[in-house]
């Protein structure tokens, strides 16, 4: 009878475990040694090949099955998982008996990296949640390269939009004879210091140094320069809305703001361009008033010091030390000047740490990032593009991009 078995399983080899019928499953559980439940499954429950491929453990335990032997249970679910392993691209279009689909995750960074492969080999997504691929399609092909300057335009694109709003606000700022500066507990308390604030830039300049090493060493350094023009172009946008929607009173008295110093729209687009170029630096010449509410220097040191900290190693935790030091003394300077208010330096850390937080939590985040669902990718459009074709973790890989001059090649090669 075995010898049977086995042979009809062999021919039942030739044939998709979907294309199964009832027979078929009862031979096939003879076949590894489950006689007594046979039976259970194919007459009982009429369980074909492709109720097969749905089943999971849970099914074997709960009623209507119900197995009461453990080593039972155990044993046919590792049969079973084996079976839904091999046949993974038909389980995938299968509906499980909870009304979800079963996917598989691919671990990949496309033309960047490899990752490993994913540690979620099933997610569920519900049928309301199943995307119309055609309307993406015309994206997936775009490359890693292409994407990351993609970003890189979005970012320039935003800071030249902060630049003409900066203009902007700067006509639009109150009058200093009549709108003092408001009550601040730090500034009211902290005596000004008229160098912190080139200080400030100059821990800017400092980390900013630190960070295009650590880019230019890095191995995955496209996936990198991506996300820092993804999360700065993000974080500007946001502090462009913003200033334009309140203006606040000039934070100290030392300051010489003057509205209406530029009257028409070209006048304004020369000036923005001014800042654009100077990057927004007093040591530069460039000097704006009225961008308040959420200050840009403590946006861009936070930023610099959240990416050396993510993609240099652990165990350079001196290197890490510092840029926090620098972080903080870059704040403290920010408000030593009285360039800022309190509520300037803690809105824009906060939001910028958590956006960066957050944006890399979902990239790392396997599970989340491949749900095909409508949902996610309308709220998350430009994360899901940047974001496509990386999976996992970035790891901190170095190498030295540059090739070796021919002349110093063949001279190693002669020794």
């Amino acid at each position: 009878m075995v010898s049977f078995c086995l042979r009809v399983m062999e021919e039942n080899g030739r044939k998709k475990v979907q294309d199964w019928t009832c027979g078929d499953v009862r031979l096939w559980l003879q076949g590894k040694g489950f006689s007594n439940y046979s039976n259970v499954f194919s007459k009982d429950h009429k369980i074909d090949g492709k109720a097969l491929l749905a089943i999971d453990e849970s099914d074997l335990r709960n009623p209507p099955l119900e197995l009461k032997i453990l080593g039972d249970i155990k044993r046919l679910w590792l049969e079973i998982d084996a079976i839904q392993q091999r046949n993974r691209p038909t389980t995938a279009s299968f509906h499980t008996p909870n009304g979800y689909l079963r996917r598989k995750s691919v671990c990949k960074i496309d033309g960047v990296a490899n990752i490993g492969e994913s540690p979620y080999d099933d997610i569920f997504v519900s049928d309301d949640d199943k995307l119309d691929w055609d309307i993406f399609s015309a994206f997936s092909n775009i490359s890693e390269t292409g994407r990351t300057l993609i970003s890189v335009v979005y970012a320039f694109s935003v800071f030249f939009v902060t630049s003409f709003v900066m203009v902007f606000v700067h006509d639009r700022v109150p009058d200093m004879k009549k709108y003092p500066p408001l009550p601040d507990i730090v500034l009211d308390n902290v005596p000004l210091i008229p160098w912190a604030f080139e200080m400030c830039e100059v821990t800017a300049l400092i980390l900013s140094v630190l960070l295009a090493i650590v880019i230019f060493l890095h191995k995955h350094r496209i996936i990198v320069v991506r996300r820092l023009a993804a999360l700065c172009g993000t974080v500007f946008l946001l502090r462009c809305v913003t200033m334009f929607v309140t203006s606040l009173s000039v934070p100290g008295i030392h300051l010489e703001c003057s509205g209406k110093l530029y009257g028409d729209t070209w006048a304004k687009i020369q000036r923005a361009f001014v800042i654009l170029f100077g990057f927004g630096l007093s040591v530069n010449g460039v000097r704006t008033c009225g961008d308040y509410m959420f200050s840009g220097h403590t946006v861009s040191i936070t930023l610099l010091n959240f990416f050396i900290s993510e993609y240099t190693p652990a165990h350079m935790y001196y290197l890490h030390t510092c840029c926090w030091v620098l972080n903080m003394f870059g704040i403290f300077f920010i408000l030593a000047a009285h360039e800022h208010y309190s509520i300037d330096v803690v809105i824009a850390f906060y939001i910028t740490s958590r956006l960066f937080l957050y944006y890399h939590t979902l990239a790392n985040t396997l599970a989340l990032k491949r749900i095909e669902s409508r949902r996610s990718r309308v709220w998350f459009p430009l994360f899901w593009f940047f974001e496509e074709k990386v999976s996992g973790k970035v790891p901190n890989e170095y190498e030295w991009p540059l090739k070796r001059p021919a002349f110093l090649c063949s001279k190693q090669k002669s020794t």
